[in-house]
């Protein structure tokens, strides 16, 4: 049997191509072979780059210049916009706004999910319906809603303060009062996220065992006790995925503070996200505004890190 009637050996084609020398060819094949890990990765991860890299790259360059009112000539003066934004008694303010609205969100939101995933964990006639039901403030969009609560907050002709006199009680101002701006915005907040908790926790609560429940059933354990010492401990890898997520989305709300009430009365509502907005666009102080943006996500990079490690532990 001559070379002509034995069959091809096996692997990437080498042949001649049209106008193309046929080593040339076969060394780019064989090159494209060896590289493969790389080159079908490439075009996303110089996405990635182009989209996140770049604009955290541009905003540092930002916070180390300081522009005239045109916004067309700056002067470098390096660290300057970093050693006013920790000397300023407004930053730290907004910090401890931004915190406070953090704790009573997160915490808000998930035991209202817990509450209402507990409810739904049963099996009742129209279970399904009302899963779906508690899913629908989630899927309408922040500034719609927040519109729609600023109608019911009005101090005259809302809805809540017709109930607060209903049944016997002072009329309040929400958001127009310093004091309840933030308790008031939490409540729309919370009302908007507690079913992204709910649905985690369901879904968490539905994949537990069965057997420690029916075990403590049948020693008598109380229904606090059955949440208490079994629930809450075989769900706490499940819970510190939905704080992780909640604690990132409450430390960046802005559209549901800005349309409600813009960072007012006075500063009453301004938290870091919107201080560092007021400073660049309103004030039109580009450099320091993007200071206290870089600052502000450094500390949701920690929040982030420490929420990450306190999973690999749950998980562990």
């Amino acid at each position: 049997m001559t070379s002509r009637d034995s069959a091809p050996a096996a692997g990437p084609w080498v042949g001649p191509a049209r106008g193309y020398p046929s080593s040339r060819r076969a060394r780019a094949v064989a090159f494209v072979d060896r590289h493969l890990h790389v080159l079908f990765p490439l075009p996303t991860l110089l996405l990635v780059l182009g989209l996140i890299v770049y604009p955290l790259v541009y905003t540092l360059l930002l916070s180390t210049r300081r522009y005239d009112l045109t916004l067309k000539h700056y002067a470098n003066i390096g660290l300057a916009h970093y050693v006013g934004v920790f000397a300023s008694s407004r930053f730290w303010d907004a910090f401890g706004r931004t915190v406070y609205f953090t704790v009573l969100s997160v915490t808000g939101s998930i035991v209202l999910g817990m509450v209402m995933a507990l409810i739904l964990n049963r099996d009742f006639r129209g279970v399904r319906w009302a899963r779906t039901a508690f899913l629908l403030p989630m899927v309408a969009t922040p500034v719609a809603t927040s519109l729609v609560w600023m109608m019911m907050f009005n101090p005259t002709l809302g809805v809540l303060n017709y109930f607060l006199r209903f049944v016997g009680l002072p009329p309040s101002l929400w958001v127009a009062d310093a004091r309840l701006a933030i308790p008031t915005i939490v409540m729309v907040d919370v009302w908007h996220f507690a079913p992204f908790a709910m649905l985690i926790l369901l879904a968490g609560l539905r994949s537990l065992p069965l057997e420690p429940f029916e075990s403590a059933m049948i020693d008598g354990a109380s229904r606090w006790q059955i949440f208490t010492r079994i629930t809450l401990p075989l769900l706490r890898p499940v819970l510190v995925i939905v704080l992780m997520f909640r604690t990132i989305d409450a430390l960046k709300v802005f559209d549901l503070i800005w349309v409600m009430t813009a960072g007012g009365p006075g500063f009453g509502s301004e938290t870091l996200y919107i201080y560092a907005y007021s400073q660049a666009f309103k004030y039109l102080d580009l450099g320091y505004g993007s200071a206290v943006i870089v600052v502000f996500t450094l500390i949701v990079a920690v929040a982030s890190v420490a929420w990450i490690k306190a999973r690999e532990r749950a998980w562990a």
